[in-house]
């Protein structure tokens, strides 16, 4: 894919300490997983680790929530999502019930589906 810089987020700052060298690794069983990374991490210009702990880690969970309702024929290809970050709070209200009967999600499947909007 061509990827020079990449940021690897992670919910285990243990795992993030060792793989960054930073701290021993004791449990004999992850160590061929750290040398595949730490291998892996040699393919890269730059590559940054980023403990984020799980409580805080929102948008993973929308992520998995999306991949979940994305189905596409070729299972070795993922069409890339643009996520934007914005500066600026959000607000909004909190509608109790769907008027139309369709899940909350339903207009994002919608979209996903047939690459407009409802």
């Amino acid at each position: 894919m061509n990827i020079q810089k990449l940021l690897v987020i992670g919910d285990s700052d243990l795992l993030v300490h060792q793989v960054l060298g930073e701290w021993d690794t004791k449990n004999t069983k992850i160590l061929p997983y750290l040398y595949y990374v730490q291998e892996l991490m040699k393919r890269f210009t730059k590559i940054e680790f980023k403990h984020v702990p799980r409580i805080q880690d929102e948008f993973k969970d929308a992520l998995a929530t999306l991949s979940s309702m994305i189905q596409h024929p070729d299972t070795n290809f993922i069409d890339p999502i643009l996520v934007g970050i914005h500066n600026k709070f959000v607000y909004c209200a909190h509608d109790e019930e769907e008027t139309d009967g369709n899940p909350w999600f339903h207009d994002i499947k919608e979209y996903l589906a047939k690459g407009e909007y409802p």
